[in-house]
């Protein structure tokens, strides 16, 4: 178990330790004993219980602390798998946090105009260690907006990768990986902001300052 050890400690964002973090994973997981049980149950709370806003994105380390993110039962895809990430090694599970650039093809007409792209630069996803490997997991989009969306919400039984909706509800592509930036124990802050500062427009005020719009009421659904 050495080398799990990154993925067992606390860290600045994956706060496992916050009282916060430690209550809300003993709440969720209940009597589960069994790591795949537990990690499927948290999956699930911070998939539905965790609303998906990609316009009110705080990039300090705070912000994108799990324990910032449950007490405001909102964040984007790196926040929802921190927190991810920090519910499960609250429970003794290992887990880490991988990032890709992604293409998405359903997004806003005012989150792709603040954006001035459809590449979705470090996107989040959480890799959990079950059974002697490694399985991935993607909390991002909760059910009520894959609902709206006519995107097939991401199912998770801790056996098979969960990564990306790579079609919506009809059949249509509607993500595809575009670059793999790697796993690490915790957020890599400057690196993420680094690549935001290249792929992003230097006027846009979406990471960071926010943007005052509610994304579930604008997410376009394919025609």
């Amino acid at each position: 178990m050495s080398d799990l050890r990154p993925y067992l400690e606390p860290g600045l964002c994956v706060d496992s330790t916050h009282p916060r973090v430690a209550a809300h994973a003993r709440a969720v997981a209940g009597d589960a004993s069994e790591a795949r049980e537990v990690a499927v149950r948290l999956y699930y709370a911070v998939r539905d219980g965790v609303r998906y806003d990609p316009y009110r994105v705080d990039t300090s380390t705070a912000g994108l602390s799990a324990s910032v993110t449950l007490e405001k039962g909102y964040g984007f895809c790196i926040t929802k798998a921190v927190l991810l990430a920090a519910l499960l090694r609250a429970r003794g599970v290992p887990a880490r946090l991988g990032f890709a650039d992604v293409r998405n093809h359903l997004t806003s007409a005012r989150l792709r105009k603040t954006m001035g792209t459809d590449l979705f630069a470090y996107h989040g996803y959480t890799d959990v260690w079950l059974d002697g490997g490694w399985v991935k997991a993607t909390p991002a989009f909760n059910i009520e907006l894959c609902t709206k969306a006519g995107i097939l919400p991401l199912e998770w039984d801790g056996r098979a990768d969960s990564v990306f909706h790579p079609f919506d509800a009809a059949g249509r592509r509607h993500m595809e990986y575009v670059r793999d930036r790697g796993v690490h124990a915790d957020v890599p802050r400057a690196a993420i902001l680094a690549a935001w500062a290249e792929v992003y427009p230097a006027d846009a005020n979406w990471a960071g300052a926010g943007v005052q719009a509610d994304f579930a009421t604008e997410v376009e659904r394919p025609s």
